[in-house]
Formats: C-alpha cells, structure tokens, sequence
C-alpha cells in the first residue's frame, strides 16, 4: 500500500476516534473501544513515516491528503 494512503487511512480513523473519547470521559467510561482505533490510526501514521524517505511536514499534509482523494476519485 502507498504510504501516502495509509497516512491519510490514518490521520482520518484518529481524527474519527475523538468524539468517542470525549463521549465516554463525559459519561465516565473508560473509551477503551476509541483508544483501539487511535492505536490504530497512530500505527498506520508511524508504518507511513517509516516507509517515506522525506518525512511529512505539517505543510505538506494539505497536498497529500488532496493527492490521494484525486487518486481514488479519478
């Protein structure tokens, strides 16, 4: 798998795990099912950085995110 993809896989399952953690601190639960998926998230990140010689910046992640969303819709 490209590591862009799985950058992008990545960044999007961490960014969905959020609201459930937020929801299960606030009822008192332990967010055990969202911290799955951040591990998840964060190893498909740290496999992507680790298979791209030229790490991603913070500028960088715009241009890359674009790239494979054109991939797969083209």
């Amino acid at each position: 798998m490209n590591p862009d993809v799985m950058f992008v896989i990545g960044l999007v399952v961490s960014v969905f795990s959020i609201p459930p953690i937020l929801g299960a601190v606030a009822d008192g639960r332990a967010p055990r099912a969202a911290a799955i998926t951040v591990l998840i998230g964060g190893g498909l990140i740290a496999l992507a950085v680790s298979q791209k010689p030229s790490s991603y910046s913070i500028s960088e992640i715009p241009d890359v995110f674009v790239r494979v969303v054109g991939q797969y819709i083209r």
